[in-house]
């Protein structure tokens, strides 16, 4: 890939790459994913500290675009730098992994979509489903090696069309939103199964209220606790978030370097104002139980249940839209994160190699395949998308993990700050912060997805040690072997524990 005077970036443009990359499949299934799982005060919460720590991320980022100008392979390049060679691999290969999950999902969601109105796509994890997504993924596949890559129009183009449906979504919420209905769903339990009793709420009757279950409000189970309910939301919002390093990825590209990091913050926060927004409005409009139980995408269910059948349609094309921007953004992504990692010989080098068209064609067929194999395995799990969705966060979370670490150990060390003293206090905050959200959401995650991904992580070090030997290097420093055991063991009782049922798929 060149990097050209003329391939170069500009600020819009790469604000639109963050956003393009960060508005996906996740924000469609944000009120039912939600709605299982806390109400609205839960939610605040919620996307407070997921909000609050990624913001902290961003400002990582930001900060390390400016001290670190010469670091211009994105996320990877930065685990490299701060703790060596096996931890910079591990980090490209969990990002690069987690890319690849994330585009399963968007197959997922789409098939889902259209499950709606073609049963045999049912959740988006039949037979038909795997094989309409799969002609989809080689189509793509195709354009890619034809060209078309960092298209910053098209994804530009694609950005506005996702955009718009949220946009009037967000709009027309705001005019159907009741505040009884947000107030029942606000302390997340019990969990309200009928509306009798509750004054004149006949108003509701326009919202599917008609007939539901008993005469009084019952829980539906013993209710949870706010950190439990908190907890549940914790991978689905570092899901919705993923994209963020979307233009440190393709840093070499920018115009100006400055630009890197303002247009992680600018997209971040625009994101994340859509998120809130979404997230919140629908518990002003459906009751949590009837959150629950919308089929992906959620948001078509919750704007049918307001205007009707157009609704859904109209939600339903949007998302399309919407996913398949994201699926070229993701897939471009996926690629350049093996290139960059084979020109920085954390790869072995036939990732590095071009065709014609200057696009990684390896990168683009090893990344291809890797999807049409997750899609294959959909056929097995019951519940394919949410799956896909928490695996894609914990994966991705190490990268984030390290970038954060490294920010710190940048601040802390007082490297790069000898001559220039200034923002570091506030730098050497933000890095912590960061850090420490990371590791909260992995703990939030829990054990399962963790051993998951050392599925990964373990035999993926295949990779790792092609690359090593390619250039006649040592292996494993004492400290990197006893990691590499570790992630091993763990890959082995995953593995274990799948094929005896303890950990279901």
């Amino acid at each position: 890939m060149t990097s050209s005077s003329t391939n170069k970036l500009s600020l819009g443009a790469l604000t639109a790459l963050v956003v393009g990359s960060m508005i996906g499949a996740g924000i469609f299934s944000l009120p039912a994913t939600f709605g299982r799982a806390t109400g609205g005060f839960g939610a605040i919460i919620a996307w407070c500290i997921a909000g609050g720590g990624m913001l902290m991320l961003a400002f990582v980022f930001q900060t390390l675009a400016q001290r670190k100008p010469n670091l211009d392979s994105g996320v990877f390049i930065y685990a490299k730098a701060g703790f060596g060679d096996y931890l910079g691999f591990a980090s490209a290969l969990g990002f690069w992994a987690g890319t690849c999950i994330g585009n399963v999902s968007y197959f997922v969601l789409i098939k889902s979509t259209l499950g709606a109105f073609f049963p045999i796509f049912g959740d988006g994890n039949t037979i038909p489903a795997v094989l309409v997504a799969s002609v989809i993924l080689w189509a793509f596949h195709i354009l890619v090696l034809r060209g078309v890559k960092s298209a910053a129009a098209i994804n530009t183009i694609a950005t506005i069309a996702k955009i718009l449906p949220i946009l009037i979504f967000v709009i027309v919420l705001i005019f159907a939103f009741k505040s009884d209905v947000f107030m029942l769903n606000f302390w997340g339990a019990p969990q309200v199964t009928s509306l009798a009793g509750l004054g004149d709420l006949s108003h509701l009757n326009d919202y599917g209220y008609v007939g539901h279950a008993a005469a009084t409000i019952t829980a539906t189970a013993e209710p949870e606790s706010l950190f439990s309910q908190v907890r549940s939301t914790m991978l689905v919002t570092v899901f919705v978030f993923l994209g963020i390093e979307g233009a440190s990825v393709y840093s070499r590209y920018a115009k100006e370097r400055s630009h890197v990091g303002i247009a992680t913050v600018m997209g971040f926060i625009g994101v994340l104002c859509l998120l809130v927004l979404i997230t919140m409005l629908s518990y002003g409009v459906l009751l949590r139980p009837d959150l629950a139980a919308l089929r992906q995408p959620s948001m078509a269910g919750v704007l049918e249940a307001i205007v009707g059948r157009w609704g859904a349609i109209f939600i339903s094309v949007g998302l399309i839209v919407s996913v398949l921007g994201a699926y070229l953004s993701w897939s471009l992504l996926a690629a350049e994160v093996l290139f960059s990692a084979a020109k920085s010989q954390s790869m072995p080098k036939v990732f590095a190699t071009e065709n014609s068209n200057s696009v990684p064609s390896a990168a683009v067929w090893l990344t291809n395949v890797t999807i049409q194999v997750f899609l294959i395995l959909t056929l097995f799990s019951q519940y394919a998308f949410q799956l896909a969705l928490e695996l894609t966060s914990s994966l991705t979370l190490i990268p984030y993990l390290l970038v954060g670490a490294y920010g710190l150990k940048l601040a802390w060390t007082g490297e790069t700050y000898e001559t220039d003293k200034t923002d570091h206090k506030k730098d050497l905050i933000f890095a912590i912060i960061a850090t420490f959200y990371a590791l909260l959401m992995l703990y939030a995650g829990g054990m399962k997805y963790l051993l998951l991904s050392a599925i990964i992580y373990g035999p993926g070090t295949l990779l790792y040690i092609m690359a090593k030997r390619e250039q006649q290097a040592k292996l494993f420093t004492p400290a990197e072997m006893v990691l590499f055991v570790i992630v091993m063991v763990a890959a082995i009782v995953a593995i274990y524990s799948i094929a005896t049922g303890v950990i279901t798929i």
